[in-house]
């Protein structure tokens, strides 16, 4: 197995409440009479209370085409990039340089070279760092990046590992598209980034400064991909960025798939859903986490650190599962020896699952 030695999530400085957001689209979107009215009504139904964006809400009308929006994505996602990375480390009682591997994701915009490469020198990485840009993955990337890295810790149980998301999704709001997708990602998705510390087995049995035993353990992950949803979710890439593909099938999706995909691996190890203690799920929208609901078959409580999440900052693709985890690591504190099962969903169209447990 693994070890989750720390979990941390961080959001810009720019705060706004969700009527304000709403108000200020509308002006720019051109929205009015009935536009409005359904817009307001999206917003209103979308699970968010306030958002966090990497830029002052003004700003936006101002970035003349999607050059110029990158370049703003990536100089605040190396600025929340550092600062995650950096909180993650200090909290697992490691340093930069103890690190062998980081592998980084984002999906939110275009980075050559990536976001790790870029924070590297900044916060200390040793030149031998081995890097591993994920991209593509999407909202599923935070389930699939902790997947990965345990694939990689298994076969070096000695080493320090970081996965690292950031994701600025309100730079790519589209500002002259009235689509239904559109209007439900410009009420729905947030900015802000996560880190999470893993070490190897090995690694973690020495008990190095700042390992506490009382952090969860990888013990086994599944990937599912979904055959002909390609146009499920994802973006089309134009000339003015990136138009999210936002389909009306994909609560469908999670109630058709996930209790057959969920209850085949845990009864893989064992298991059942019954056995599982607490639920770590992306915070898709809510009417994807009523499906989840329906499908888990469980009650909102089940789910309600990532109902939390979305109220609080908004769905933040791949760093939304994350912050979500690092939530139930704080607030539940699950008890010792109990099971947690991490998932989320994705671009493909895709799941991913990540059993966890507790210490005994």
């Amino acid at each position: 197995m693994s070890h989750l030695a720390a979990v941390q999530g961080v959001v810009p400085e720019h705060t706004y409440a969700q009527a304000e957001i709403t108000a200020a689209f509308a002006g720019v979107l051109g929205a009015t009479g009935s536009d409005r009215v359904v817009l307001e009504r999206l917003h209103a139904n979308a699970g968010v209370s306030q958002r966090h964006l990497a830029l002052p809400l003004e700003r936006y009308w101002q970035l003349a085409d999607f050059g110029e929006a990158n370049d703003e994505f990536i100089r605040v996602a190396t600025q929340l990039g550092a600062h995650a990375v950096s909180k993650a480390l200090a909290a697992a009682g490691v340093g930069p340089a103890d690190v062998d591997l980081i592998v980084s994701t984002t999906i939110t915009g275009l980075a050559v070279p990536s976001i790790e490469a870029r924070i590297a020198g900044e916060i200390g990485l040793r030149d031998d760092v081995k890097r591993v840009p994920l991209v593509g993955l999407g909202c599923v990337a935070g389930a699939a990046g902790v997947a990965r890295v345990h694939d990689y810790l298994l076969g070096h149980p000695d080493d320090v590992a970081v996965l690292l998301s950031v994701e600025l999704c309100s730079l790519t709001v589209q500002r002259d598209d009235a689509s239904m997708a559109n209007l439900v990602a410009s009420g729905l998705f947030g900015d802000g980034a996560a880190a999470v510390v893993m070490v190897g087995a090995r690694r973690a049995a020495d008990r190095g400064p700042g390992l506490a035993a009382d952090q969860p353990r990888v013990v086994a992950t599944r990937s599912r991909l979904y055959a002909d949803t390609e146009r499920a979710m994802g973006w089309d890439v134009g000339a003015t960025g990136l138009r999210i593909v936002l389909g009306v099938e994909v609560p469908d999706l999670v109630r058709t798939n996930v209790r057959g995909d969920v209850d085949r691996f845990l009864g893989d190890h064992g298991l059942t859903r019954a056995d599982i203690g607490w639920w770590v799920a992306h915070p898709g929208g809510p009417k994807v986490l009523e499906a989840m609901e329906e499908a888990l078959e469980v009650d909102r409580d089940a789910l309600v650190v990532t109902w939390r999440s979305l109220d609080r900052i908004g769905n933040l693709s791949s760093a939304s599962v994350l912050h979500v985890l690092a939530d139930t690591m704080r607030d539940r504190t699950p008890a010792a020896g109990s099971w947690g099962l991490l998932l989320a969903m994705g671009p493909g169209f895709c799941l991913e699952l990540v059993l966890l447990r507790m210490a005994d």
